[in-house]
């Protein structure tokens, strides 16, 4: 129950970081870098007295009832949530706080950063397993009826919402909108890959013991235990494999230098773990 409550507060806090990054840079400065968001404010120019986020919250209510007809419920609850919780997140700064302007006159500063803090943002969300759905079930229903590949489908939706806004914003900022998408999956693709990065350590020393206990009992790790041969020596001695994230792989390396300074450790970057202790499969 606390990790499912757990979860929910970082999707939350997800959406309040792309909403945030919506609201103060990309809407203001009409720069509609694709997805459902873009699409809203595409409409919003035509019917302005509509919110952003009462038009976001109608076009994924439309897409949940379609998908769920068309593909069935391949949707989780967290995907659910993130959805209409970034449109209710949207229609809250629209209504609370008074956006007059973008917060700098200079378009490419706020497509900077809207992308940057929003695909901070949006890789949170991605992180805990959920999506804020929008044309991320267009995709799935493409791939669905016609084979095409989710990160193709993807782009083919992202693109379609970058023409209009082409054709509602002009050429300069729908070209800028254009470069935003682009833009997006490289901070979004980084910043996962960040949170993901685990070190993969192994250790040859006098005192296995003392490690292995420190890695199971101090870091509540596990660890795998096999022998080897020194090709120099002949000897054969235990090395401990163990993965970690940084901070303990710190006070790993802090506690073998106390007890035991001539030990050999190498350690690697680990881009994705999958099992207990770490992210499990779906």
């Amino acid at each position: 129950m606390k990790n499912i409550v757990k979860d929910y507060v970082i999707i939350s806090i997800g959406i309040i970081i792309v909403a945030f990054a919506l609201s103060f840079f990309l809407v203001p400065a009409d720069l509609a870098v694709g997805g459902i968001t873009g699409l809203a404010m595409v409409i919003k120019s035509v019917i302005p007295s509509v919110s952003i986020g009462v038009l976001m919250f109608i076009m994924n209510l439309i897409l949940f009832v379609v998908a769920f007809l068309l593909i069935g419920t391949q949707f989780g609850a967290k995907t659910i949530y993130a959805s209409f919780g970034l449109s209710g997140a949207m229609w809250v700064f629209e209504k609370f706080f008074t956006i007059k302007g973008p917060v700098t006159d200079d378009i490419l500063l706020n497509l900077f950063y809207g992308i940057l803090i929003q695909g901070i943002g949006m890789a949170i969300i991605f992180y805990q397993n959920a999506s804020t759905g929008g044309t991320d079930i267009i995709a799935k229903i493409l791939n669905k009826f016609f084979s095409i590949d989710i990160g193709k489908s993807l782009l083919m939706a992202d693109f379609v919402v970058t023409l209009l806004a082409v054709l509602t914003f002009g050429a300069k900022l729908g070209l800028y909108a254009l470069l935003g998408v682009i833009m997006n999956g490289f901070v979004i693709d980084n910043v996962i890959e960040g949170l993901n990065v685990k070190m993969n350590v192994m250790v040859i020393s006098s005192v296995p013991d003392k490690i292995k206990m420190f890695i199971t009992e101090e870091l509540e790790r596990g660890a795998t235990i096999y022998y080897a041969e020194g090709a120099y020596t002949n000897q054969t001695r235990p090395v401990i494999m163990a993965v970690m994230n940084k901070k303990e792989f710190i006070r790993l390396k802090s506690y073998i230098k106390k007890i035991d300074k001539k030990a050999f450790v190498t350690v690697s970057t680990v881009h994705e773990v999958l099992g207990e202790g770490f992210n499990m499969f779906e």
